[in-house]
């Protein structure tokens, strides 16, 4: 099945281009773009780890949303920029410049299709930056085009159930493969999930003090292998599909919120004032 988590009356591409040429209120239907990555997660968590939470929060989602909001999501786009993985097998990774190229294209397209609500909607943290410069600059060439450049998991509710769920340490440090993308993926794909492989492995090296940090305000540029002999930045011993399918929940509520949003939203245009 092509459309995978998503809907099949929410796949855009089971669409026909008379079915978009007629749909009404085009200029608020939201079109969703998941992105994620192609990218090792340790030794125990498939590299389809990013891609799969991305598809599998926004089906939830579109499952759970009103019938009467008109939401669409584009095939997931599976490579990213994961050049910080790329000394371990199995990473597949495109260019800044490339996936640049691609999202440009790619809401190019949408916009030409006479859409005006574009959500890039993002699972892997080596990329939001790339997301943020294309969403600028489609906003530049076409300024009645409103481009959403989100992370998943920083949606209503998520930090509350972390809080509770994860523990403080995990919190911090957790970054990738830890607790939380594998309880996530404990509950949307278990069969690929290894968990006599897992083991924790906190970041090595790392200066911990001072203002400097790998991800905090004042980051330094890293490799995966400068912190990690596993891949694994976090604890993923302490996951389990319960803590997976609250996440889950949460994740997809909140994506509910962003999507009715979205929908309603209008551009700001003070230059419009007298």
């Amino acid at each position: 099945m092509l459309h995978g988590f998503i809907p099949r009356d929410r796949y855009f591409p089971y669409l026909t281009w008379t079915d978009v040429q007629a749909m009404p209120n085009q200029e608020n239907v939201v079109i969703i773009q998941p992105i994620g990555s192609i990218e090792q997660h340790g030794p125990h968590l498939p590299l389809v780890v990013d891609s799969a939470i991305s598809a599998s929060v926004l089906g939830k989602a579109l499952q759970q949303l009103d019938s009467t909001i008109p939401a669409y999501a584009l095939p997931m786009l599976y490579y990213g920029k994961s050049n910080e993985h790329w000394h371990f097998p199995g990473t597949i990774t495109l260019s800044a410049q490339t996936l640049l190229a691609v999202l440009m294209d790619v809401a190019e397209s949408v916009y030409r299709a006479g859409f005006r609500k574009l959500i890039l909607m993002n699972s892997h943290g080596g990329q939001p930056q790339i997301l943020e410069i294309a969403a600028r600059d489609l906003h530049q060439q076409h300024e009645d085009f409103a481009v959403f450049p989100l992370f998943t998991w920083k949606v209503p509710l998520i930090g509350k159930i972390a809080q509770d769920l994860l523990s403080p340490k995990e919190l911090e440090l957790g970054i990738h493969a830890g607790d939380a993308e594998t309880s996530l993926l404990l509950s949307i794909l278990p069969e690929q999930v290894k968990m006599d492989r897992a083991a924790a492995e906190y970041p090595l090296g790392e200066p911990r003090v001072g203002v400097l940090s790998m991800e905090g305000a004042l980051p330094f540029a890293w490799m995966t292998r400068d912190l990690s002999r596993s891949g694994v930045l976090g604890d993923p011993t302490t996951a389990s599909q319960e803590k997976g399918d609250r996440i889950l929940e949460a994740l997809a509520t909140g994506w509910v919120q962003v999507i009715q949003e979205v929908h309603s939203f209008q551009l700001p245009q003070a230059w419009r004032s007298s």
